[in-house]
Parts: structure tokens; sequence; C-alpha cells
């Protein structure tokens, strides 16, 4: 039996339920839709063991990145992929609030395939967390995580802003915020490198040129300030490459 439908079959039982019959090809999504769902609950060690041997195979399938390799140009590298793929130090997560992952099964966002790859422990640390806070995670904060099953060593948590309508003075001043509290969260706990994401932009409809406007100046201002991480600029989509790699070429 293959390791996914041993992991299948845990879960499952769990669940009180049958495996669906489905074709091999299919099972990954089927893992990856159980593991979505699943509350954080207590995980035996049988699972874990599972889960960290599938979740190696599945990075070596994709390819590690090594951030040494990049291109830097004052301490800023732009790098177009799957930003589990990337050894960084850190790299951030744009969250919701209640801090604990997509639980929409195989759902496209960010913060889907982070824990998803990251592993179930994830969303049980992430649980731990927001018990001890007793409030949701608000906008423009940050929190940080070990990484599991990723290459990178941490993972930074962060809210961004839902924007309705028209971008507001509001909106801006929380995105500012959350580039501000990943970088000092990061710098607090001596990472060297860190990958960003293009939070808030996608779901939650923060405006692409300007939440990268805002990125570029709050990075600037950090290193300018002292700050000694270099930073990746993680992007998905070719527009956000575009951007991106425009306003890093006017930088002064």
């Amino acid at each position: 039996m293959k390791t996914v439908d041993k992991l299948i079959n845990i879960l499952c039982a769990e669940r009180g339920q049958r495996p669906i019959v489905c074709p091999q090809s299919q099972k990954d999504n089927y893992f990856r839709s159980l593991v979505n769902v699943r509350p954080p609950a207590p995980l035996s060690d049988e699972f874990l063991s599972l889960e960290r041997q599938y979740l190696a195979g599945k990075l070596k399938e994709r390819g590690v990145v090594d951030v040494d390799s990049l291109e830097y140009d004052g301490g800023v590298a732009l790098w177009r992929g799957d930003i589990t793929r990337l050894a960084a130090d850190g790299i951030v997560n744009a969250a919701n609030f209640a801090l604990l992952g997509c639980f929409c099964p195989c759902h496209g966002c960010i913060d889907n395939a982070i824990h998803t790859f990251a592993g179930a422990e994830l969303r049980q640390e992430c649980a731990r967390i927001m018990k001890a806070q007793g409030y949701a995670e608000p906008v423009g904060r940050a929190k940080i995580t070990p990484a599991y099953n990723l290459p990178s060593k941490y993972i930074i948590h962060t809210v961004g802003p839902t924007v309705y309508g028209k971008l507001t003075e509001e909106n801006v001043s929380q995105l500012k915020s959350c580039y501000q509290s990943c970088l000092n969260l990061a710098a607090r706990n001596n990472l060297k490198t860190l990958a960003f994401c293009c939070i808030s932009t996608g779901e939650f409809h923060f405006p692409n040129e300007a939440a990268a406007r805002i990125a570029v100046a709050a990075v600037d201002k950090f290193l300018k300030g002292g700050g000694k991480i270099r930073i990746i600029f993680n992007v998905f989509k070719e527009a956000d490459y575009e951007i991106y790699k425009r306003l890093l070429a006017d930088r002064g």
C-alpha cells in the first residue's frame, strides 16, 4: 500500500468513514482535501511519520530552491514560483483571522498551500498560539512558527486587510503594518533571509500595483534603517512579476 493510501485510511478512520474509491492519480488531492478540513486535533506518531515521508517525497518532486543562488540587488531579490520550495530562513504566509490555515479543500490560496505542505503539525501549533492569545489575530500583526516539512526554517503569518470597493487610507496603513511586523519579527528571531508573498492581493482584493509599492517601500525603509535581512519578493503571477520588476528597477 502506498504512503498516501495509508494516510488517507488514517484520516478517514478518524472521521468514521470508509475511503472513497478513486484513481491513484487523484489520491494526492484526496489526501490534501482531508488534511485541509481536519481540525487541529492530536496526531498519532504513525500519522506524523507517514506524513513526513510523504511530504518529503512531494518536496523532492517540486524541487528545493536555494535562496543563496538568487540574484540580489541592494539586499532584495525577485523570484517567481511556489513559495513552499524556497529554502529561506523564513517565508511569509498571508493568513486569515483564525490563523489556522484554509479549510477549503484544495483551494488555490497560499495559506492552503503552506499548511498543506508544512503538514498537519502547523495547524496544531497555530491553534496553540491562538488559544493562548484568546482572540482573533488582528490585521497587521505577525506570528512566527516552525515550518515543519517545508524547506524554510520558519513561517511568519500575517493577516492583511481586505479591500471592499475603493482602497482606503486604513487599508494602506494596515498593509504597511503587515510588512513592518513581519520584518521586525524576523529581525528579532535572527532570520537572515525572508521571502514575502503578495500579501492581501488575490482573495483579499488589494490592488496589485498599490500593494507592491507598499511592499517595496517598507523593505527599503527597513534596509536603509540598518536591517540585515536579505529579502525575496516571491510572486506567482506574471502580472505581479512585471510590477515588481519595474518597481525594483526604479529603486533609488
